[in-house]
């Protein structure tokens, strides 16, 4: 085989190149989560691109209107376009989501890396620490948060990733364990490298390479607590088109007026399903297995 041969074989693949084996691997769920994302994503940045009304407008006119060609997902109580407010509240909904999950990494990974770096009577500390925020469920954990510092977006995002640090910090803890127990960190040792060069080139890049795909679901997993948060009322207010908070404005007319809800939470659910479809994969990537 000719040296152009061989470079054209082992080119890096693009991005379409990967979406066209997905396809061609009949990896529908994962081609459907992507898109789904892209475009969320997309909404996030430009919601007026796809719904150029105003989410908080009010129209009392078209109040409880059903879907129809002119209002997609309906009207609300105030005769507001329920898809241009749960177009827009995406942007509400991962920015909570994404601003939890960076809170939630900055808190666990120094404490993980320092329970399983140094051991001894730091581990011991951190470990009482985890086991304590370990003794409430999460998300009481960050109802109880709401409850003492009150509701709000910065508020919410604070007690979500509280409630999803202590996972992380005992995951991290038990990678570095495992690690720093690895064959090729004692060659390391051997060859002389200095500790730090050790730490910062082989142990946390590979203590860190399973954040990818806990990173990917908890992006979703936040996005469902925060919304759990709203619909209590401990979120974002009313007329704030937060997903959650849609949700909850909607229960009281839920009998007559299904819409209110259904849409929101789909969307919730359409997200959280499609970060655990990408999240998996990644997972299987990382271990070297196909789907």
């Amino acid at each position: 085989m000719s040296e152009v041969a061989l470079i054209k074989n082992h080119r890096p693949s693009t991005g379409y190149e990967k979406l066209y084996g997905l396809i061609k691997q009949r990896s529908w769920g994962m081609v459907l989560a992507v898109l789904f994302l892209f475009g969320l994503f997309v909404a996030a940045i430009f919601p007026y691109f796809f719904a150029p009304d105003d989410p908080l407008g009010i129209n009392p006119e078209f109040a409880f209107q059903a879907p129809s060609w002119a209002h997609w997902f309906g009207t609300d109580q105030s005769g507001r376009d329920i898809f241009t407010r749960v177009i827009h509240g995406s942007r509400q909904s991962l920015t909570i989501g994404v601003f939890a999950i960076a809170l939630a990494l900055s808190i666990a990974i120094p404490l993980g890396v320092l329970a399983g770096l140094i051991g001894g009577w730091v581990d011991r500390v951190i470990g009482w620490i985890v086991e304590i925020l370990f003794a409430f469920p999460s998300l009481i954990l960050a109802l109880l948060f709401v409850a003492v510092f009150g509701s709000g977006i910065g508020q919410l995002v604070i007690a979500t990733g509280i409630g999803i640090a202590p996972g992380y910090a005992r995951m991290i803890r038990g990678q570095v364990i495992a690690v720093r127990k690895a064959g090729y960190i004692e060659a390391a040792r051997a060859l002389g490298h200095s500790p730090w060069r050790i730490v910062r080139r082989q142990l946390l890049p590979n203590a860190m390479r399973p954040l990818v795909v806990m990173v990917t679901m908890g992006v979703g997993q936040a996005i469902v607590w925060a919304s759990a948060l709203s619909f209590l009322g401990l979120g974002a207010k009313p007329p704030a088109p937060e997903w959650g908070t849609m949700m909850s404005a909607g229960r009281d007319f839920i009998a007559n007026a299904w819409w209110l809800t259904f849409f929101p939470g789909f969307f919730i659910l359409l997200t959280t399903l499609s970060t655990t479809v990408v999240g998996r994969y990644l997972q299987h990537r990382l271990e070297g297995r196909e789907l």
